[in-house]
């Protein structure tokens, strides 16, 4: 069973028999639905380019509703994701088509779980394609949650209490430290913000586990939106590459804090304080104090860093900005120019700030960089396929450099926005991040 977890889906056999059993679904579906022996060429031809306009036409309203209407997505989807997407509309299509072209003939039946087999072997590749466009769910263990069930909760042992504690610079490095470091969960409480989050992901680096622990530095974590916080667990392999980072320092490397501002993978709280709810709060007030009392870290905000990955790279910069007392590094992977609910600037303030638009300017980041003088390390990275999000790195980058923060850009060529990308980026913003922290 453990050889099939580790099967990977986005690329390799896997997904060549998606696309096999599409290709193969596409065939069957235009046979039930064009009946080649029985209609002429000029007739299948327009049966299947009406197919194709009607699946395209689907796909564009689909997005439409969720982008411009429903804001469940403030941006529009990249065109990978609407292909993939219209490639599963149009095998729904065509099985509509050859169910009615079927009728309700009784020895029919074969023909039927034909059509609706082929439809669905279509919509797994969509799903497939969709998938490694992201690079979410790399293997079936990922899909499956099967990692995630093996993480343990932050226990007693690990409370900053359990054991002394020495300033990184101070601190001998030990011999008998584990190989690898651990993921813990918890849940946060909220008593200053009511926050209702899901739980956090607490990664310890294997110099946690020595006798006397130093005060490590901090990596706060935000998901993207819609998602939710193990993304950074299984997408971003956050373990894996915490553990390389280790291994090449003695066994340092920083205690992530993976957290939640959101509640539930669809919601959106722009990571503010408004009537969607207190996630700021929850953050500065709740998230932050208690990793102090609870976690051997250090307390220096200059050992600090905010990273995440869309929403999550918006809302740390937003941490940056904001609060330069708690945090004065951050890690922005495909991070928006200011947060949004909606493509529409107008949307977002009249969902979030009742329309007073006055308001939100105040809470957004470039108020912040441009009302006071910032002197922390800003690390923006975008895909070199993912033009807006490059556009709005470029945004974020002057108004930060004007405040006198550090900024370096990274492209990940031949990226769109992925956590591909983040593979490529987070060396390069990890490292510039240990140089700052004197562990380099």
């Amino acid at each position: 069973m453990d050889a099939l977890y580790d099967v990977r889906i986005v690329d390799g056999p896997a997904a060549v028999v998606c696309w096999a059993l599409a290709l193969a679904g596409l065939g069957s579906l235009v046979i039930l639905a064009a009946r080649p022996r029985n209609d002429p060429w000029h007739r299948i031809l327009m049966i299947c380019a009406g197919a194709v306009a009607a699946a395209a036409a689907i796909t564009a309203v689909a997005h439409w509703l969720l982008v411009d209407i429903a804001n469940v997505f403030p941006e529009d989807l990249p065109a990978e994701v609407l292909t993939a997407s219209g490639f599963g509309v149009l095998g729904a299509v065509l099985a509509v088509a050859a169910l009615v072209r079927i009728g309700f003939a009784r020895r029919a039946w074969g023909r039927r779980v034909v059509a609706i087999l082929s439809a669905a072997a279509m919509a797994l590749l969509s799903g497939q394609l969709i998938n490694a466009y992201f690079g979410l769910n790399l293997t079936l263990a990922d899909l499956a949650g099967v990692s995630l069930s093996h993480i343990r909760p932050f226990d007693p042992s690990l409370d900053r209490s359990a054991h002394p504690t020495a300033a990184l610079g101070a601190w001998s490095r030990a011999g008998g430290l584990p190989p690898s470091g651990e993921l813990r969960t918890v849940q946060i409480p909220a008593p200053s913000s009511g926050f209702a989050a899901r739980p956090t992901y607490v990664y310890l680096p294997p110099a946690y586990f020595a006798p006397t622990r130093p005060e490590l530095p901090v990596l706060l974590l935000v998901p993207g939106q819609p998602g939710n916080p193990s993304d950074w667990i299984v997408g971003g392999r956050l373990r894996h590459k915490l553990d390389r980072f280790a291994a090449d320092h003695g066994g340092v490397a920083p205690v992530a804090v993976v957290v939640d501002p959101n509640g539930s993978p669809s919601a959106n709280t722009m990571c503010m304080d408004t009537k969607l709810g207190r996630a700021e709060s929850y953050l500065v007030n709740d998230v932050i104090p208690w990793v102090k009392k609870h976690v051997s870290v250090a307390e220096d905000p200059s050992l600090w860093a905010a990273g995440g990955f869309s929403f999550g790279g918006t809302c740390a910069v937003q941490l940056l900005a904001k609060h330069p007392e708690l945090v004065t590094s951050a890690l922005g992977f495909a991070a928006e120019q200011e947060p949004a609910l909606a493509k529409d600037r107008t949307k977002t303030i009249d969902l979030a700030f009742d329309g007073d638009a006055a308001a939100f300017a105040s809470e957004v980041p470039a108020h912040f960089f441009a009302s006071s003088r910032h002197e922390g390390l800003l690390f923006l990275a975008a895909g070199s396929r993912d033009q807006d999000f490059t556009r709005q790195a470029r945004v974020i980058a002057a108004q930060a450099q004007a405040s006198g923060v550090e900024v370096h850009e990274f492209s990940a060529d031949g990226e769109g926005h992925s956590w591909e990308m983040i593979a490529k980026a987070w060396p390069s913003g990890l490292d510039l991040l240990a140089r700052r922290w004197g562990i380099a």
